[in-house]
């Protein structure tokens, strides 16, 4: 099967060298295959909206679909999504639409695909802010959506709004870890595990979800959560007792977690995983891990095979999902319905930046950027308080927005949750407490990370967690740990979100029921002023 459908050339099989990869046209840095020179010539049939960096991907596209490449007599082909907030492609990369073509060349090819989603695509998003998610699992629907698992983001909307959505599914939910409280099984009518025979393999999938502070304790009446590794403790006996000869994990857990759960149960052969966003590939000792980045702007497709020996084959290659790949009508039907729907309102213009807005996660989640001052000083100009603080989480894009206009559309893409700003009193000695937590995973990115307002600070990634944060000054007075300042915060922040615990037996001034929404107060910052130019201003200043 001829194919434009970029493929990272690499396949990940027991045995050999390089930390259990086998790699070609390039070494591998840090799990990812990375491509070297692209050919002088391009062939004519590549699409010219490709981005320069998909190129290399391309150009050696075809070699692992040669009749006589080892992958081709594996029985089962996996593709796996994670993390995908858009129907459509996000920069020319993604779209549902094309995933669902994907998947039907497969089948017209004789392959025998399971599509796998392993958790994150019901919010945030433009449309999820009005559709709830429904959307999303329309066109995953549409698309052939076999597997799937729970992320922290189907939380998002409560208890009610997620088993509506899973009630909507025609796909097999996997959730081990995730319980109804009233009938003690898998919410949604999900199963804890499924064994499905492909050809001469029996493949047996768990699925299982995050349980710290990126889920809402608020979000959480009904389901009880169950510590991952107790989960797969659990039911991994029951998969090998059925007769399971490969074993996969669809996860929505951190890759450190991954990794921790690779080296408690060594007969996982492979973990479909989500939560982080960049394409990530590693082997770890026998078990290869697959992260696919976020928004379907890539496909891991993984086939599996059992060698005669009884060892698992993994033929691994990352499919840039581009417009080489049409769009399945069906499917883009389906997406186009929904974005018929949205109000026009979405469209109005509220006022203009005049300069790049940085939303890059990489950046927001781990430093100042002028997003993030401008997201902060409308928050505490919305609450007229002494100080805000938004995590960095509720900070969405992942991109940098240009100059021009905002529309409503845009600014639902910056903050996608609906969040309501309430209002704490905080003592100098707790407002310090909580900036140092919000610090304390650097240098790794997390949502936690404190987007602030009113107050600069100083910060130490090399210091103990806890003790991160120096020459804190509020209004350019220095901070006095006895005073009490009014903290604007999202009621995401009030209710634990992102472990920020230390609100919890704070004095509110101003509570959910009361607050204002924060995509008003964006909106109302904007259209006051016309235009905005936020500038990096040195409120966070990082020690190096």
């Amino acid at each position: 099967m001829k194919r434009l459908a970029a493929v990272a050339i690499l396949a990940a099989i027991l045995g050999p060298a390089e930390a259990g990869h086998y790699v070609r046209h390039g070494p591998a840095e840090a799990g990812h295959y990375v491509p070297r020179d692209i050919p002088r010539d391009i062939p004519h049939d590549i699409p010219h909206d490709v981005p320069h960096d998909v190129l290399h991907y391309i150009l050696h596209a075809q070699q692992q679909d040669d009749d006589a490449a080892p992958r081709n007599s594996a029985p089962l082909t996996l593709l796996q999504i994670n993390d995908v907030y858009s129907t459509l492609p996000v920069d020319g990369l993604g779209g549902l639409a094309r995933v669902a073509t994907l998947k039907q060349q497969l089948v017209a090819a004789g392959r025998t695909p399971l599509l796998v989603l392993a958790g994150d695509f019901l919010s945030p998003s433009v449309s999820s802010s009005v559709f709830k998610g429904e959307q999303m699992i329309a066109a995953l629907n549409a698309a052939g959506l076999d597997l799937a698992t729970l992320g922290n983001h189907e939380f998002d909307f409560g208890k009610d709004v997620l088993l509506r959505r899973m009630s909507e599914a025609r796909w097999q939910w996997v959730v081990s870890n995730v319980i109804d409280r009233t009938t003690g099984r898998p919410v949604g009518g999900a199963v804890p595990y499924v064994v499905r025979t492909v050809g001469r393999l029996k493949v047996g999938f768990i699925g299982l979800c995050l349980t710290t502070s990126e889920i809402s304790r608020g979000n959480l009446t009904g389901p009880r959560l169950v510590e991952p590794f107790a989960a797969a403790a659990q039911y991994l006996p029951i998969l090998t007792r059925q007769g399971a000869n490969v074993i996969v994990a669809i996860t929505h857990l951190t890759f450190a977690d991954d990794r921790e759960l690779v080296r408690r149960f060594p007969e996982i052969d492979l973990i479909i995983g989500g939560h982080e966003h960049a394409p990530l590939t590693v082997t770890e000792n026998r078990t290869l891990i697959s992260k696919a980045g976020s928004d379907a702007r890539w496909v891991a497709r993984i086939d599996v095979d059992r060698r005669p020996n009884g060892a698992v084959e993994r033929f691994f290659e990352l499919v840039p999902i581009t417009s080489a790949l049409a769009d399945e009508p069906r499917t883009a039907e389906v997406v186009r319905s929904f974005e018929d729907r949205l109000s026009t309102d979405l469209e109005v213009v509220v006022g203009t930046s005049s300069v790049p807005l940085d939303a890059e996660d990489m950046w927001v989640r781990t430093s100042e950027t002028n997003l993030g001052d401008f997201v902060a000083d409308a928050v505490r100009a919305d609450a007229e308080t002494d100080v805000a603080i938004v995590n960095a989480g509720g900070i969405r894009g992942d991109r940098v927005y240009p100059p021009g206009p905002l529309t409503r559309r845009t600014l639902i893409e910056i903050h996608t949750f609906g969040n309501i700003i309430c209002t704490v009193a905080l003592s100098g000695r707790v407002l310090i407490e909580a900036l140092n937590h919000g610090v304390s995973r650097l240098p790794a990115a997390s949502g936690q990370f404190p987007q602030i307002s009113g107050l600069t600070m100083t910060v130490d990634p090399r210091g103990p967690p806890g003790d991160r944060v120096r020459a804190v000054r509020v209004g350019g007075q220095r901070l006095d740990l006895n005073r009490t300042y009014s903290v604007a915060i999202p009621d995401y922040l009030l209710k634990g979100g992102d472990g920020y615990t230390v609100f919890a037996e704070q004095r509110v001034l101003v509570d959910p029921e009361a607050g204002h929404l924060m995509l008003d107060a964006l909106e109302k910052y904007v259209a006051m002023r016309g235009s905005i130019g936020p500038a990096i201003d040195g409120r966070i200043t990082m020690v190096r």
